[in-house]
């Protein structure tokens, strides 16, 4: 009853009906991804007031997946179900979202609580996008990660405009290539680095120039296709390998994206720096809710309904049943560049 005496709806109840899920548990720090030995256990889950219930129909391993496996997040929990990304249909929640087809991924989900490995799986009502038409459940659950991570750092750099040069380094690499679709959706010329002699494997709104780095200088080619000018921003998904060849290809204002690094510490040359009026942004999508990931694939949506982006295509013998997990983990531990997929 408020004050002036109307009668105040009822607050909204959880679930009180928890739904058996099959999941995918990491029981304990493996000391290496061949030691992974990931269960497949029943556990009971129950929704919040402001939660929704998803029926898992696809979920992608990712490296940061097995590396969380591995202990090197140190503050991943266990036990927990592993997995960041998923697409599938919503059976529980507010009534406006039952039977609603979507996709999402999380920078928790997987490492601080229980994650998408599983048959259902309870999540924010605003982490979850509507799945776009056309695109498949496998393709859907493939999207997270690499588009997150692609999209926050062109967000955090600025995202590029119509008439801007994008360097993308490891332009092959799942980010990489998920950057070459966003940058050429919104205008930009891009150029691609790769360490060997190879075309460019993915979708793009227009053509991609791509830089032998075991046959060429970076930034002097650099310079060359841009008549002097460098690149207005460099994506750096290698980290340092290329921190100094990104760094010389910078244009005036450059910005260079680090979301990577081999060895921790690099030289750093800080008159080049402060002359070039440079800036470097660094992602770390483990930081990034539910929540706030879902605001940045919304922010996509439009451009896989339109076309502009591409899910990565799915290969039949990259999809692994929740039953064989461990063999999943494997592959994409060992450097596969297909996008695996656990399908429940």
């Amino acid at each position: 009853m408020t004050e002036t005496g109307t009668l105040m709806p009822p607050a909204p109840q959880a679930n009180r009906h928890p739904v058996d899920a099959r999941c995918v548990r990491l029981l304990t720090k493996a000391e290496n991804a061949a030691a992974v030995a990931p269960a497949v256990e029943t556990l009971a889950l129950s929704r919040g007031a402001d939660d929704l219930l998803v029926e898992v129909k696809a979920a992608a391993v990712n490296p940061s997946d097995v590396k969380a496996a591995t202990g090197l997040m140190p503050y991943a929990i266990f036990p927990r179900t592993s997995g960041r990304d998923y697409a599938g249909v919503v059976i529980d929640g507010p009534a406006e979202f039952i039977g609603r087809d979507v996709f999402g991924s999380s920078g928790d989900l997987g490492i601080r609580r229980d994650g998408t490995h599983a048959t259902h799986l309870v999540v924010e009502r605003d982490a979850v996008v509507e799945k776009p038409a056309g695109i498949s459940w496998d393709e859907a659950a493939g999207i997270g990660v690499p588009f997150v991570t692609a999209m926050e750092g062109l967000r955090r750099a600025g995202l590029p405009k119509a008439g801007e040069t994008v360097l993308v380094m490891g332009v092959n690499g799942k980010v990489g290539q998920a950057a070459v679709q966003i940058a050429s959706w919104h205008g930009a010329r891009v150029i691609g680095v790769v360490r060997k002699s190879e075309p460019y494997e993915g979708h793009s709104n227009s053509p991609v120039e791509v830089i032998d780095a075991s046959a060429t200088d970076v930034a002097t080619r650099v310079r060359e296709l841009t008549g002097g000018k460098g690149a207005d921003i460099v994506y750096n998904t290698v980290g340092d390998p290329y921190f100094q060849a990104a760094h010389k290809s910078l244009a005036l204002r450059g910005r260079q994206i680090l979301i990577a690094a081999v060895d921790r510490i690099v030289q750093f040359n800080i008159l080049e720096f402060y002359r070039g009026q440079h800036t470097y942004v660094g992602i770390d999508t483990l930081a990034l809710s539910s929540v706030a990931t879902g605001e940045v694939l919304r922010e996509l949506a439009p451009g896989f309904a339109g076309g502009h982006l591409k899910p990565f295509p799915i290969k039949p013998s990259a999809i692994y049943p929740l039953e064989q997990a461990k063999a999943a983990f494997v592959a994409v531990a060992g450097s596969s560049r297909d996008r695996v997929i656990l399908r429940p």
